[in-house]
């Protein structure tokens, strides 16, 4: 705790030190009572993330916050305290921080979804809530000894999944670095270990040869008349893990465990030391990498080669300015911590473009573990790099289309594609494109939108989602209209009215478990596909049967006791099963009235249904799944030959362990043979494995159940 304290005394002074002295104090009395896991104080924990970020150079408001990051979660500290303390800008980092963690969910899964969106929400209003998040995230990683196994392995898995790799895209290697390493002695202790022993053994003889190679390239420094800075890197051990993972190399396989930087005075002196570095050894061809002329995403410049010394062996030299060295160990925070040389606001709001781009995707995705899934492909994807007629270029996941290119200009010229050149040549829109790639896209203002077929073969997680929010938005009225369509045809089908399921107090509950402020956006839902029918048809028929309680149970005679089936509206009368297309349970069923026989039930695909007078038929269905009863099925088989026909039925029948109750053979006007079988079985998922079952046979042309 003393740390910070010294760490306030060096780094800030006048009004900024006198503030953060009060959040100090403020915040040791806040948590006096609170203890962490390891048995601690608490406030230990604040000031251990007040630490991390006055490193990272951040400003006053931002250490204050750090400080008082957990009083309004857990103490008696209320945000009124916080704003007339230390004023508003204070209070919304100290909120956007505390609202990550202040929801309560159904799942592990939603709560992961729906705290991922809340990070971007809070990182596209004011960068540094997630600056401070990552600091909070990297001391409890540090802590982490003193938690459950099981503790340890959900937050290392979630670090891995969205801490590190939105550090990473920001550019904050250091705390991805630390990130990354500490998840991987939680996630794969014997691995961390394995590789902390072996790295280690050879340290000294590593030394040595970086050493050599150090003073080889001071050398080359000095005769050109370069002042610059040369040292070396060591690798840190997730990144060794992943390569030995990926490229299936044992550790004596990889030779750059160590890096070597160079760090000079501009960008041509990064070109010249680069020549003549390969003009004294060897480069690795694919091992060159010019991220100076074009950046990584999150704004990262260097010069990356790998050489071969005279020894054999390899190592990889890295060739930066002292600015861009400062981007690339501190990525965004730089913006604060180099205040002499501050990025202008123009710059910074290049550094976060791609925030506010999630956040303009957001809106479109029907919930928090879509988000997830599509923020997660954009941030883990492998980087091609391709370019316009212009000379920009464009970062795209590794297999990408010219369609994910032009969905990364702009959507609209995604949804205005109609066709693209690449290096000046029509290619269709489901080419995989290259390295260098120039790519032209050719747009009309009269089309229509994009195709769903697009969705089969595009790459980038953006792209996809602004197709799918194309449909949901510009087509709602399409999507209402068909969604509705879908949800009438399912209900007629189970012997229902829409207007009979569909009420304000059955909606409710719609509402309740799938989100829907209206029935239009239920709709909606269900016409460009992200929900199904089922999803919703299942609840409302639940509804109607607990609060209009009209259906009647009745029995079957027992000469038919197939399970009991329920008929609407219907009391007191005999039921039977109809002889013409003999319905098993699991069929779509109507009720008949008949004139002093009762009720027949029938399929509902009957023949003998089609002149039916309408009034006369009435909603039915299974109660029950009829598992205990035995019933006949007549199926009809088309085949090449008689003889191919009955072995088919019979090595089916004996397989399943059925009984034929009846056979009969004939041909048709084609020479075909036809089969009609009927078979004694226990339900209806019997019927379809045995029709599956003789549909693979060799000869067999068609089977299906049919009517009597």
């Amino acid at each position: 705790m003393e740390g910070i304290l010294m760490k306030i005394y060096e780094s800030y002074t006048g009004e900024d030190r006198e503030k953060l002295l009060r959040a100090y104090d403020f915040a040791k009395n806040a948590h006096k009572n609170q203890k962490r896991a390891s048995g601690e104080p608490y406030f230990i924990h604040p000031c251990a993330v007040a630490e991390i970020l006055v490193e990272l150079g951040l400003n006053a408001e931002t250490i204050a916050a750090a400080l008082l990051h957990d009083v309004i979660e857990d103490t008696s500290a209320t945000a009124e305290d916080i704003r007339s303390a230390f004023g508003e800008e204070v209070l919304t980092l100290v909120e956007g921080v505390t609202k990550l963690d202040k929801i309560v969910f159904k799942s592990q899964e939603e709560e992961e979804a729906e705290n991922f969106r809340k990070i971007f929400i809070a990182m596209a209003k004011d960068i540094r809530v997630i600056i401070i998040k990552l600091a909070d995230r990297l001391h409890n990683m540090r802590s982490l000894n003193y938690l459950s196994q099981e503790r340890q392995q959900k937050m290392a898995r979630e670090t891995l999944d969205i801490y590190a790799p939105i550090a990473g895209r920001l550019g904050i290697s250091q705390v991805k670095c630390e990130l990354e390493d500490l998840c991987l002695k939680y996630l794969d202790p014997a691995a961390f270990e394995f590789l902390v022993e072996n790295i280690h053994q050879k340290l000294e003889e590593r030394h040595r040869f970086v050493d050599f190679v150090v003073e080889e390239i001071k050398g080359i420094l000095a005769e050109s008349k370069i002042k610059g800075e040369v040292f070396g890197r060591p690798k840190h051990f997730y990144s060794i893990y992943k390569k030995m993972k990926e490229k299936h190399k044992a550790i004596e396989q990889i030779y750059d465990l160590t890096a070597v930087r160079v760090i000079v005075g501009s960008v041509d002196e990064c070109y010249e030391v680069f020549g003549k570095i390969h003009k004294k050894w060897k480069p690795v061809p694919m091992r060159i990498k010019d991220y100076i002329a074009t950046p990584k995403p999150n704004l990262y410049q260097s010069l990356h080669t790998t050489v071969v010394t005279n020894f054999g062996q390899p190592f990889e030299i890295q060739i930066r300015t002292e600015e861009m060295h400062r981007t690339a160990e501190y990525g965004i925070a730089a913006h604060w911590k180099y205040k002499e040389q501050r990025d202008t606001e123009t710059t910074l709001d290049q550094r976060i473009a791609w925030i506010r781009e999630v956040m303009e995707i957001q809106g479109g995705l029907k919930d928090s573990k879509e988000f997830m899934d599509t923020v997660k492909g954009e941030l883990y994807s492998t980087e091609l790099l391709v370019f316009t007629p212009q000379s920009k270029v464009i970062s795209l996941p590794a297999g990408a289309t010219p369609v994910d290119f032009a969905y990364a200009i702009h959507s609209q010229v995604g949804n205005k594609c109609t066709g693209a050149k690449v290096n000046g040549k029509i290619v269709p829109l489901n080419s995989q494109l290259e390295l260098g790639d120039v790519v032209e896209i050719i747009t009309s203002p009269n089309s229509k939108g994009p195709s769903r077929d697009w969705l089969k073969f595009i790459k980038s997680s953006s792209a996809r989602a602004k197709i799918k929010s194309f449909y949901r938005k510009e087509m709602k009225e399409d999507n209402i209209r068909m969604g509705r369509s879908m949800l009438e045809e399912a209900v007629k089908r189970k012997g229902y009215t829409l207007q009979q399921l569909l009420t304000a107090g059955s909606f409710k509950i719609i509402s309740e478990k799938l989100s829907f402020d209206t029935q239009d956006e239920m709709f909606s839902a269900l016409g460009y596909g992200a929900i199904n029918v089922n999803q919703v048809l299942f609840k409302l028929i639940d509804f109607y049967r607990k609060e209009v309680p009209q259906a009647v149970t009745v029995q079957p005679f027992k000469q038919h006791a197939k399970g009991a089936v329920t008929i609407k509206g219907m009391s007191g009368l005999l039921v039977s099963f109809a002889g013409c297309c003999s319905p098993v349970p699991g069929d779509d069923i109507v009720g008949f009235v008949t004139r002093g026989r009762g009720i027949v039930v029938h399929r509902k695909d009957c023949p003998n249904l089609k002149s039916a007078e309408e009034g006369r038929l009435q909603p039915a269905e299974w109660v029950g799944d009829g598992s205990s009863a035995r019933f006949k099925a007549a199926i009809v088989v088309t085949a090449d030959d008689q003889g191919a026909a009955l072995s088919a039925i019979s090595g089916s029948v004996a397989e399943m362990k059925l009984a034929i109750t009846s056979i009969n053979g004939r041909y048709d006007k084609n020479e075909s043979a036809i089969v009609d079988v009927t078979v004694t079985l226990s339900n209806r998922q019997d019927v379809d494995v045995l029709i599956q079952k003789i549909k693979s046979h060799a000869k067999i042309l068609d089977v299906h159940r049919t009517s009597n």
